[in-house]
């Protein structure tokens, strides 16, 4: 067996969160006086850290904010988003994506999670996955966001597995980046699924079963 284990990333692989963040970053734009945000814009911003998110929005601006504001203006977002996620219960987990976990789990494979998000917690047990998973390796244990690969090689080490031994699930071409420079390889889904370094391109995420893991 090639692999033995999958670390996914959460939003938009596991669940879809995206519009989530696109109208809490929004808002706080809107709040400090960047009215022209787009969908475009929080695309930028999948797969990267809150404050590294914030850093991007910050340059739509000449206004020059101290780390303690920066660090205000992080909180309020994710104060919002937060409100935003607990909407969010189980029936948001698509039957296809929770059919296929169980599948990959009979089949012999650890399963993990390796996103930037500090809600990864909140996220997982919304959708009643809180005790899923072999292991989780979030914002909430590394210092650096994607591309930088410290978020699976936490995932790997969580599992007691080297990199090689490890597929990636990415939707975003800086997580498939981050998986290339920790040494993993990566199935890509949406954006990450037309990233000429993906390994595997997904059309939907059932097509993982059809990898010869």
């Amino acid at each position: 067996m090639k692999y033995k284990a999958i670390i996914f990333d959460l939003d938009g692989v596991i669940c879809s969160t995206d519009e989530y963040h696109y109208f809490a970053w929004k808002a706080l734009a809107e709040m400090i006086g960047i009215k022209d945000f787009t969908r475009k814009d929080n695309n930028l911003l999948r797969g990267i850290s809150r404050m590294d998110s914030l850093e991007i929005i910050l340059k739509k601006t000449d206004k020059v904010y101290s780390d303690e504001q920066k660090a205000t203006l992080a909180e309020m977002k994710n104060d919002m988003y937060k409100n935003l996620l607990a909407g969010m219960s189980e029936e948001d987990l698509d039957e296809n994506v929770l059919s296929t976990l169980k599948t990959l789990r009979e089949r012999g494979l650890k399963l993990a999670i390796g996103s930037s998000s500090k809600n990864t917690p909140l996220i997982l047990e919304r959708l009643g996955l809180d005790k899923f998973f072999d292991a989780v390796a979030d914002g909430n244990c590394i210092t650096h966001s994607k591309p930088h690969p410290e978020v699976f090689l936490k995932a790997a080490e969580f599992l007691n597995l080297q990199p090689c031994n490890c597929l990636v699930v990415e939707d975003a071409v800086a997580g498939v980046e981050a998986a290339i420079a920790g040494g993993f390889e990566a199935a890509g889904l949406g954006e990450a699924g037309a990233y000429a370094k993906t390994t595997y391109r997904l059309h939907e995420f059932p097509d993982l079963l059809n990898i010869s893991v």
